[in-house]
């Protein structure tokens, strides 16, 4: 069932794309009236530039994990499986501390 659920794991990440590019525009415009700079305009303030690619960031991945969230608790109401592990994996770093 796991492998059944990635095309649809896919779709939905186009999908947050799409969402989090529209929202991104919404949250910029109450910060700045401009469009947000990109990296590479010369004119820019780092200030902005910092600040654009950081909203941008936190709203991609905000929307991505909630968009991602939805739909496995979509598909577990659905099929009654869970698409991804239970629970997750402790990190490299996590072992070297402890």
């Amino acid at each position: 069932m796991k492998l059944v659920y990635k095309p649809i794991g896919i779709v939905l990440g186009i999908l947050a794309g799409l969402v989090s590019k529209k929202l991104f525009n919404v949250v910029w415009g109450i910060f700045d009236e401009e469009e947000p700079p990109k990296p590479t305009t010369q004119d820019a303030e780092w200030s902005k530039v910092l600040a654009a690619a950081a909203v941008q960031g936190v709203t991609f991945k905000v929307t991505r994990a909630a968009v991602d969230r939805a739909g496995a608790k979509g598909w577990t109401h659905l099929f009654g499986v869970w698409p991804g592990p239970k629970k997750q994996d402790p990190s490299q770093a996590a072992q070297a501390v402890r």
